[in-house]
Parts: C-alpha cells; structure tokens; sequence
C-alpha cells in the first residue's frame, strides 16, 4: 500500500485551494489503503508499511475532514501507549505525525468526548517525549525529524511555554542547508512561518494569492583539491558474524559527497564494494552495501555515523565529509 505517498499528495492538494475537488476518490482510496496497511498486524503486530506512513494516513483523512473508524485510531494509541513507535529520529518523526493526526481528530472534533481526552492527553506526552529527547546541540532526533516536533509544539500550543521549542528553532536556523529537496522543504517551512499542517484544516482559500515565482538556483562553486575518507560498513549480529566488512581509504575530490565517497570506492574495487540507492522525495536512500540489503520487513536500514558514534543529520548526496574523517555505514535495527 502506498499509504504514506498517497497522505502526503493529499495534504499538499488541499493546501493548494484547488478550485474542484478531484480528491473524493483519492480520499476514498486512502480508506481503503489504511484498512489493506493494517491487514499485516495479526502476523507481525505492526502495519505493512509503518506506523509513521500510518499517521500520515489518519493525519490526512483529518485534514479532509473526514471521520476516521475508532477502531483505526485505537490501534495508533496503543502503540504509542506500549512505546511502538520506533527508536531515535524514526520515532520522533512517527510519534510526531501521529501526535498531529491526534491533536487534528480532537480539534475538528471529529471523534467523541471520551476518545477525545484520550487523544489530548496522548498527544501531550508525545510533546513531552520530543522535549525530553532533545541533544545539546537543539536537535530533536534528527535534523529532518526536528521540523515534525516543531510542528507538535506548535499545534498543541505548548510552544509558548516549552522551552525545548525555542532551542530547537535556533538549531533548525543554523541547519537550513539540510533542507534540499522539495520534501524536506515542505516538512521546514510551515515552521518557519510559525505552522504546522493542522492550518491547511482552516485555511481560507479565496484569500492566498498565487505569489509562486521560478527560482533561479546557482550552481554551486567548485573547491580545489582533494581529501581522504575513511570508510567503514559494519554489520551486526545476527546479521552477520563479522562485524566490520569493510575498512579502506577513498581518495575523492574535495568537495565529495558521502554518494560520491561510495561511487569512488566502488570504481576502486568494483569487484569487492557494490552498493545500491533508491530514490525518494528526500533524496537517495542507500539500501543495499556489500549485497546486505535493508528491508522494511525486517526492519533494518544503513544507518550512517561519522566515527566514533554520531548518527549524521544529512541524506548521503547532502553529507560533504571532511578530509581525514571516518563514516561508518552500519546495518542496525528500528
């Protein structure tokens, strides 16, 4: 099911004013696409695709105000209740939607008294789980999850009283450059503006004016030289029985990215390193080194550090090493 891609596309429809409504039966096939995610819970106790493309769904439907069954909402309060939702910036991101798509159905009041309170509540301590999970550095998780609890802050109205808020806004500011690609610009910039999605709910469409102008991108500029970086891929028990597969040198060109500190090692020993991407919204996304493959099924991805042990806060083709560093590309569970 494409639950996630099919929210998302719903959301960004409705914040576009259409002047009809083509939606209907895209809303109709959301429906359906929740029901068909869930169908996998009885064997593995988690839907299809994740509880974050999961929230995106029932977050959507709100936005279109549509009712959601109560039975569709109780399956994400129990996994929010049973601390389901996934571990470091994953689960900030998916506690986030999920805390939205709660705060929606209670605001639109699209669910009754009891169930509301229950929501409320829920979304509250999902606040307090993001400010509680907050660095030194004023990042939530990640920089890309950072957004998502911005805009829990900000819909539950405890951004005038939290002082993880303003903490986390500072470190949003001094990190833009992370925010590339359409996705991750559409997750940023409702924040910025002091947003989150739940205004697209009450948005008044015969006041926005069509202000979107082409923008002229530069190139960027060319940095002379070379660098040096160390790469790694580690692979875990009970995955494999050696842990560190790979440990090489890669000269590249000084202004390298992380991608292209992979194609070098890959012409280096085309034989021994070969790696695969997909390509998302957010930019590739590395799912197989060394043939391990990551798989949503068992829910395992390449997590990528910078040695000894900080996760990075930027996609591979956004992530420019510096020279002499070490990355560690690590298979690990979520």
């Amino acid at each position: 099911p494409r639950t996630g891609r099919l929210a998302l596309y719903l959301l960004g429809l409705r914040a576009t004013c259409p002047p009809h409504s083509p939606q209907r039966s895209l809303v109709t096939w959301l429906k359906y696409y929740l029901e068909e995610d869930w169908t996998g819970s009885r064997r593995r106790g988690h839907p299809l695709t994740s509880y974050y493309q999961y929230g995106l769904g029932v977050l959507a439907l709100c936005v279109h105000h549509k009712r959601v069954r109560e039975e569709v909402i109780r399956r994400l309060l129990t996994a929010q209740h049973h601390g389901r939702l996934g571990h470091g910036g994953n689960a900030v991101d998916t506690e986030a939607v999920v805390a939205l798509a709660f705060t929606c159905l209670e605001q639109r009041r699209l669910v009754g008294t009891g169930l509301a309170a229950e929501l409320r509540a829920a979304a509250h301590r999902a606040s307090r789980s993001m400010a509680e999970a907050q660095g030194p550095d004023g990042i939530i998780g990640n920089i890309y999850s950072t957004p998502w609890a911005l805009q829990v802050f900000l819909a539950t109205g405890t951004c005038q009283t939290e002082p993880a808020f303003g903490q986390a806004m500072a470190a949003l500011l001094q990190n833009l450059e992370a925010f590339g690609t359409a996705a991750t610009m559409a997750q940023v910039l409702p924040v910025l503006h002091g947003h989150s999605y739940l205004d697209i709910t009450s948005m008044h469409c015969r006041e926005e004016s069509d202000t979107l102008t082409p923008m002229d991108i530069e190139p960027p500029t060319e940095v002379p030289g070379n660098k040096t970086v160390q790469l790694v891929v580690e692979c875990p028990l009970p995955w494999c029985y050696e842990l560190r597969l790979y440990d090489r040198p890669v000269p590249v060109p000084a202004a390298a990215s992380l991608l292209d500190v992979l194609w070098a090692a890959a012409a280096l020993e085309p034989h021994n390193f070969k790696f695969h991407t997909q390509d998302t919204p957010q930019g590739p996304f590395l799912t197989q080194v060394l043939g391990l493959e990551a798989r949503q099924e068992k829910r395992n991805y390449w997590q990528l550090l910078t040695a000894p042990n900080t996760p990075l806060q930027m996609g591979i083709a956004d992530y420019r090493p510096q020279d002499g560093e070490t990355l560690i590309l690590r298979l690990s569970e979520w």
